[in-house]
């Protein structure tokens, strides 16, 4: 499978997502059966805000964390994300906003170009 997705589309990807994980669940009207449908994403978003800030990459405003380390996170998000609605009991449209989107973020963590990945040296 290529794998297209380089450390500078990904940047540009990040504060998007961020703002849209913070924005998404209060336009969706997430959690109206579980508070926790709502508050996951928001939470998660501002992580991934401040994540992004302190990624080392082009878009990093403070860079101290290495790209390999926001990959791992965003691969963890992703697995959470897939799994959470049913440890959780989400149902309907909350379970499905965190599948769909735990499985597009673990899509684009696959997708990346070997090259972006932490090496032996």
């Amino acid at each position: 499978m290529p794998r297209f997705i380089t450390k500078t589309i990904h940047a540009y990807l990040d504060y998007p997502v961020a703002l849209g994980l913070i924005a998404m669940p209060f336009l969706f009207g997430l959690g109206a059966e579980n508070p926790l449908a709502l508050w996951l994403s928001v939470a998660t978003g501002i992580a991934a805000f401040i994540l992004t800030l302190l990624t080392d990459h082009h878009l990093g405003v403070v860079r101290v964390l290495p790209y390999w380390l926001h990959l791992a996170v965003d691969g963890a998000v992703g697995v959470v994300f897939v799994v959470a609605p049913f440890l959780l009991g989400f149902s309907g449209l909350d379970l499905w906003y965190y599948v769909l989107l735990g499985a597009t973020v673990l899509a684009v963590v696959g997708l990346h170009q070997p090259d972006d990945k932490p090496g032996l040296v």
